[in-house]
């Protein structure tokens, strides 16, 4: 049996999820990269002892053939451009940078190696959403004329060990890539124009940038698609509506419920979708790494992935800005729209509000 070298870097709470999952495969020997020392020892806690390698650059110098970047968005494109470089094989986590020239810089290196770059959308791999997928091109639904997305998740916060998102404009946006990249997967096609508006509210113990978002995708064909997201609500919510002329569905992703409303017949039927989430991931490393062996294709290549920058990056442009957003057929920023990477951490000057505290009420420097 072949067994590879896989080192998992970074040892926050998606990283150590990968390393988990992993560590239950006999075709793979798991390594962890991770420079904080209390992060790699929760890790070792939870998959045992393993190789763990302090220094990204020295990890690199052994040579390992796969290697997983599950690091803060900011060093996407550092890292991976470095371990396609080294002769690594890379499962990059979402979304694929915090800029698309990052993501075009990715793109650009993989296309001069002979090694796989796969963009981590795990849930394209969601029986639900796979089975919305085939609803959709089917015919079942008819035209597709709206879609519309709600994700609510303070946990998200709550997880995070970087703690990024308090101090980068737009992390709700890039956080939530999977949106888009879904979106797109389902239509077969990216948004000619893009409008975001978010607000901030600040009283909450932790914060992002806005912490409420949301985003309106128009497409060319007579579709819009919808994503509202915030880091406040707590229990989390998640779901997702897709209208079509002939039929809808609904699925609420926390209890994995499908309702299928159908036109013709005036009927509703519900479908429940039973899963772990550790499936989703052993079903991406499953794909990743038998595409490192030529046995399927890429799931998410990066000139598939890229698409969702471009509109990861319209939406933040949007919010800085407040006005809408073109994209080209290539699903590219226009020319004249284009905002340079570095302003992308700027606070915005038109569509993002930060609520002013009522009277009486403190704000969060505990202020009055």
């Amino acid at each position: 049996m072949q067994v590879d070298r896989i080192v998992v870097v970074g040892c926050g709470s998606i990283g150590r999820r990968h390393a988990r999952v992993l560590a239950s495969r006999e075709d793979v020997a798991l390594e962890l990269c991770e420079p904080l020392p209390e992060n790699l020892d929760r890790a070792r806690t939870e998959v045992g002892k393993v190789p763990v390698h302090r220094s990204f650059e020295d990890m690199l110098r052994t040579s390992p053939q796969m290697v997983i970047i599950a690091t803060p968005h900011s060093v996407h494109a550092e890292q991976t451009v470095a371990a396609l470089q080294a002769g690594a094989h890379v499962l990059c986590e979402k979304p694929m940078s915090d800029t698309v020239a990052g993501a075009q810089r990715m793109l650009h290196q993989a296309s001069q190696c002979n090694r796989v770059l796969d963009v981590g959308f795990t849930l394209r791999f969601h029986p639900a959403l796979l089975h919305i997928k085939q609803l959709i091109d089917s015919g079942e639904l008819g035209r597709i004329l709206h879609i519309h997305w709600h994700v609510g998740t303070y946990q998200t916060l709550l997880n995070s060990v970087s703690r990024h998102q308090s101090s980068t404009f737009g992390a709700l946006m890039m956080d939530y890539s999977h949106q888009p990249d879904l979106i797109n997967w389902w239509l077969g096609t990216t948004p000619t124009q893009v409008y975001a508006s978010g607000c901030f509210g600040e009283h909450l113990p932790l914060v992002s940038r806005p912490n409420v978002l949301a985003v309106t995708l128009q497409f060319e064909q007579p579709t819009i698609a919808t994503i509202g997201l915030n880091y406040v609500q707590q229990p989390e919510r998640c779901s997702c509506e897709v209208i079509g002329d002939r039929a809808w569905v609904l699925l609420d992703m926390k209890k994995g419920l499908l309702v299928h409303g159908r036109r013709e017949d005036d009927s509703i039927s519900e479908r429940l979708f039973n899963f772990e989430r550790d499936e989703l991931f052993r079903a991406e490393h499953e794909a990743f790494i038998n595409a490192t062996r030529g046995i399927r294709p890429v799931e998410s290549p990066p000139e598939k992935a890229i698409k969702s920058m471009y509109v990861v990056e319209a939406a933040i442009t949007s919010l800085q800005t407040g006005t809408p957003i073109s994209l080209s057929a290539e699903c590219e920023l226009k020319e004249e729209e284009l905002v340079k990477p570095s302003s992308l951490q700027d606070e915005p000057t038109a569509s993002f509000t930060s609520p002013q505290p009522s009277p009486g009420r403190k704000n969060a420097k505990g202020q009055a």
